[in-house]
């Protein structure tokens, strides 16, 4: 019972916390310009993550060994600074991104300036971090998430076509503005196959002290959690097809976005896009800050856990502070938070390679994973997986350049 209780509360979690502003954002423009089109690239994204996060945890509750450690251990200090400081980068480009999600939540909420926001989010942030333990920011926020199921429900009161939904599944380039249809795709990518997914996922289960009896349990929160929530994302994409795209509204900010679900809901639609958007980003700013202070920190063999009083893990929690405060100054400083977060979206598709190549090493390795080892549909998905991230590595900057 206490298993099946675990999956149950661990799916919950996964679907609240799946949906970001990275999700959100690249879902809701690519719905308002090429309809059902780019549906593909969430599919394609959502079975990547579901493998890659079921191995992070698979490696954590058998090696007892978090991503972070074992790549440091596996191939030593030298070669994990590379992806240790591009994740940091992201991690902070995408933190300044989740932060100007909330920050705009409130905006739409109260009509103030969303820079007026930026520091009491931070602070925010910092207090939940400092103060709550990984279980309140594991289960508690991200159960708050589950209102972002508001988009499947609207998806549901649109009765959009299976027929049309059906046309996107398999990727076709559209007779124009092909360059900005690529880069979406790059983007959704990027948002979906985003590592600090992985390398959060497998502290969780460190911190969780998971053992091998969790084989199945994780197996069913990363396939099912991730996949629930990759249907939340679809939601916003048809959504904003069958609401923004016939009336030609393309979403350039974060207000336009806010109109998708005025036609199911009425009003209150406007309210639930609002809170949507703030709570998703509230709980992903807290589990990236999280992620970069993990990484950091078992990086140098540093103590570490969000469970430890703070003088127990000083460095740790040093890290999380200067973090959050610092990626709130993006949000002072009036970057504007959706080209911030599209931007985001396809730097992280540039540094997906290293972060995933070692992957095939650490799962296959029995000092490791012993008897759990990959077996060849893990490792050729791995193998996919990787040889797309490179692909999209080499085309998103320059998508990015020539589509302004």
């Amino acid at each position: 019972m206490n298993k099946i209780f675990e999956i149950a509360l661990g799916i919950v979690t996964s679907i609240g916390g799946f949906l970001d502003v990275g999700a959100i954002a690249t879902a809701a423009e690519a719905g308002s310009e090429f309809g059902f089109q780019l549906i593909w690239a969430i599919i394609l994204g959502t079975i990547c993550v579901i493998f890659l996060v079921e191995m992070s945890g698979r490696l954590a509750a058998v090696s007892k060994h978090t991503l972070a450690a074992a790549v440091r251990e596996r191939f030593g200090f030298n070669f994990y600074i590379i992806p240790l400081i591009a994740e940091v980068v992201v991690d902070f480009l995408i933190l300044g991104s989740e932060i100007g999600g909330v920050c705009i939540a409130l905006q739409l909420l109260t009509g103030i300036g969303f820079q007026w926001f930026a520091l009491p989010v931070a602070f925010a942030i910092w207090l939940i971090l400092w103060y709550g333990s990984f279980g309140l920011i594991e289960n508690g926020i991200s159960v708050l998430g589950l209102i972002t199921l508001v988009f499947i429900v609207a998806t549901f009161k649109l009765h959009p076509s299976l027929t049309q939904i059906g046309t996107g599944l398999l990727p076709t380039l559209p007779p124009e503005d092909t360059v900005h249809y690529l880069f979406l795709a790059v983007g959704i990518l990027g948002a979906i196959i985003s590592p600090y997914l992985f390398y959060f996922y497998s502290s969780g289960a460190v911190e969780d002290k998971w053992d091998e009896g969790h084989i199945g349990v994780n197996r069913a929160i990363a396939g099912l959690g991730m996949g629930f929530g990759s249907v939340v994302s679809l939601g916003v994409l048809i959504v904003a097809t069958l609401v923004l795209k016939p009336k030609g509204i393309q979403v350039d900010s974060y207000e336009q976005a806010a109109l998708m679900l005025t036609e199911p809901f009425g009003y209150w639609g406007f309210i639930l896009f609002a809170a949507s958007l703030g709570i998703a980003c509230f709980g992903a700013a807290l589990e990236v800050s999280l992620d970069t202070a993990y990484d950091v920190a078992q990086a140098f063999g540093w103590n570490w856990g969000e469970s430890l009083k703070a003088k127990d893990a000083a460095r740790f929690s040093l890290i999380y502070t200067v973090f959050v405060f610092l990626a709130s100054l993006l949000m002072v400083f009036g970057i504007d938070p959706l080209q911030l977060t599209l931007f985001s979206m396809a730097i992280t598709a540039v540094i997906l390679p290293p972060v995933i190549i070692p992957f095939i090493v650490l799962m296959n390795d029995e000092s490791y994973v012993g008897k759990y080892r990959n077996g060849w549909i893990s490792n050729s998905v791995v193998i996919f997986t990787i040889a797309l991230t490179f692909v999209l590595a080499i085309v998103a900057i320059p998508l990015e350049i020539v589509g302004g």
